[in-house]
């Protein structure tokens, strides 16, 4: 699994890079310490993940992110950052960033890059428990003028609430492509891009 750290502390980027090796699964294409940097190299390597700190000096890594989603819109972007910040998380979150976790959680990092790699979406303790608060609205969609059906929404509720499509199987007494077909047809009567931007749909429109 080819993966790129950016990040504008060098000492971050050396930590990250020896604890990233140690496993053998993971090879580290790249090493970039700026927004614009993230950028170049994601186009020059086209690595399976990105793992980007958000505030740098030259262009936010939201803004790098949003770039490159842009002309990549499979692309795997994880951001690690000492920044527990409400108005960064939703924004992660919208852009369709595949994970949030903080610096201070170094253990996590090898575990949550392997479940982006599975097609989890990855966000720490800390702010699982804070998205229901912050993804709040009044507003709530009816899914039957969407053609989404009661399956169906239960299906996006285990997705917001982080299941994988295993975990989402066992609790429906469902197969994991009979959980696929769901997904893939959810997202295309909601016009979304993928599960994260499913949470965030849930969560911005629950009553």
């Amino acid at each position: 699994m080819k993966v790129i750290i950016v990040d504008d502390d060098k000492l971050v980027c050396m930590s990250l890079r020896t604890i990233l090796e140690m496993d053998e699964e993971i090879e580290i294409a790249a090493v970039g310490y700026s927004g614009g940097e993230a950028v170049r190299l994601y186009e020059q390597h086209r690595p399976d993940l990105l793992l980007m700190d958000i505030r740098m000096q030259d262009m936010t890594g939201i803004d790098a992110a949003e770039q490159i989603l842009s002309s990549y819109p499979d692309a795997r972007i994880l951001f690690l950052t000492t920044f527990f910040d409400d108005d960064y998380i939703v924004k992660a979150l919208k852009i369709g960033a595949k994970g949030y976790l903080l610096k201070q959680k170094f253990e996590r990092i090898v575990p949550a890059i392997k479940a982006v790699e599975l097609g989890q979406s990855v966000f720490g303790d800390e702010i699982v428990t804070k998205l229901p608060q912050l993804m709040a609205s009044s507003s709530r969609p009816d899914y039957r003028e969407r053609g989404v059906t009661e399956r169906e929404q239960e299906v996006i509720e285990l997705v917001a609430q982080g299941l994988s499509n295993r975990e989402i199987a066992e609790k429906l007494f469902l197969s994991e492509g009979t959980v696929r077909n769901y997904i893939s047809t959810v997202l295309d009567k909601l016009e979304l891009r993928d599960r994260t931007q499913l949470a965030v749909f849930y969560y911005n429109h629950r009553g």
